[in-house]
């Protein structure tokens, strides 16, 4: 889910790129070899932001094993309870446009603790939240933070790992789906025993993180080109960028109804709920980081991106079924399936959105990110408003009509995807 912009102080590709396709696929037998052997051999500073990205990603699937009893608690309905991910995902989108005008001048460091610092007051403060309403809006603050952090990540990572682009982004993706997966797993040991604790908890773990990054990333200085805020919005007149964005907006709509429905049609409690939803990050995870690459170095992104979100579409229509016979076991199963697919469809997103236009890589990011969080700011009340006023299997058909839109676009661009890849070599 997730090529996020940030501080690269160059825009020109290094030596390692030059010797890869646009996706990052190693050209040769020797450099995979090459990159392979450095990927456990980083800079403490890696590690530290790696780690601070996995408490990041956390924060989004945190909630969902306390939505039921947020909405109980808090005596929401469904699609108000949703907006605890709009008003996230609405600000980060926006704040995409903005931040790297930020991390361009003051560099990527002090943006990182920036970042750092907002989660914790704003994941504090939504731990003392009295109404639905007023903990929408500290998750927007949350989202303000997130966005500052997450976006200058992965920029920062590329910047300070050995072992080139393609190693950095599978580090950052093992950070996500691990951050996915433990996000449930502690909303649910946490809020099983109070709903609250869940963001105290988060709010605990990023202070942690603060205080690594603050002790272990070297300094960054200001980029020599600063960022206007214009620039990721060009950035999107370039076709292929432009369609890959275009398809992850679309994708997202079935990213996050699973997400922010699922639980509401389990039936279980936080404990039942986050085991369900560690299973689908950890299937996330382990197929983004494992089963992706070997896939796009044999039949390339577009190929491996459509097969996935055609997947992904069957498995929707199948919870849509799922819920239609109040078949628990197979809702189960199906949004472990869907994590494993989704995870795949990651790591291709991600890689397409760093590498398929000659903008700067903070820049194009930045334009992409825009344009993919909206999908994930409107997709979790979509969803949830379909549900109540349709009744449960309308979001999953919904969505899966929405991937099928997503497959088009991806098609649709493929052309100008490969006008864009250099020769192999």
């Amino acid at each position: 889910m997730t090529a996020e912009p940030g501080v690269v102080e160059d825009s020109e590709p290094s030596t390692l790129e030059h010797q890869t396709t646009h996706q990052g696929h190693p050209a040769g037998h020797e450099t995979l070899a090459a990159e392979k052997a450095s990927f456990f051999r980083q800079p403490k500073a890696v590690w530290a932001t790696a780690a601070a990205s996995v408490f990041a990603f956390m924060g989004i699937g945190l909630v969902d094993p306390i939505l039921p009893a947020i909405a109980q608690n808090l005596q929401a309905s469904p699609s108000q309870v949703s907006l605890l991910f709009t008003s996230y995902f609405l600000v980060t989108a926006v704040m995409m446009l903005v931040t790297g005008w930020v991390s361009s001048r003051i560099g990527g460091k002090k943006t990182l603790l920036i970042g750092l610092a907002l989660i914790v007051v704003f994941a504090s403060l939504s731990g003392t939240s009295g109404s639905v309403a007023e903990l929408i809006g500290w998750r927007a603050g949350w989202g303000l933070g997130n966005s500052l952090f997450v976006a200058t990540a992965l920029a920062v990572i590329v910047g300070v790992a050995s072992g080139g682009t393609s190693t950095a982004i599978i580090l950052y993706e093992a950070a996500l789906g691990l951050g996915l997966s433990l996000g449930p797993l502690a909303g649910a040991l946490l809020g099983g025993w109070q709903w609250r604790m869940p963001f105290f908890g988060t709010a605990t773990l990023m202070a942690i993180a603060f205080m690594a990054i603050m002790a272990t990333l070297p300094k960054t200085p200001p980029a020599g080109m600063k960022t206007r805020f214009r620039d990721p919005l060009l950035a999107l007149g370039h076709a292929g960028l432009r369609s890959v964005a275009g398809s992850a907006f679309f994708y997202n709509f079935g990213f996050y109804t699973i997400l922010a429905f699922v639980p509401f049609i389990l039936g279980m409690g936080a404990y039942g709920i986050g085991a369900v939803f560690f299973g689908w990050g950890v299937a996330l995870a382990v197929f983004s980081v494992f089963v992706a690459p070997p896939l796009q170095a044999k039949f390339g992104d577009i190929k491996v991106l459509a097969g996935t979100l055609s997947g992904l579409a069957v498995v929707l229509v199948g919870v849509a079924v799922a819920a239609t016979l109040h078949a628990v076991p197979a809702v189960v199963v199906l949004t472990i399936v869907a994590g494993a697919l989704l995870g795949v469809n990651n790591t291709v997103y991600t890689e397409l959105a760093m590498g398929v236009s000659d903008a700067p890589r903070p820049v194009a990011s930045a334009g992409y990110n825009f344009v993919r969080w909206m999908g994930g700011a409107l997709a979790p009340f979509i969803a949830t408003w379909l549900g109540e006023t349709f009744g449960a299997p309308v979001p999953f058909y919904a969505s899966a009509a929405a991937l099928v839109v997503a497959i088009v676009i991806a098609l649709t661009g493929k052309k100008f995807v490969q006008e864009h890849e250099p020769a192999a070599i």
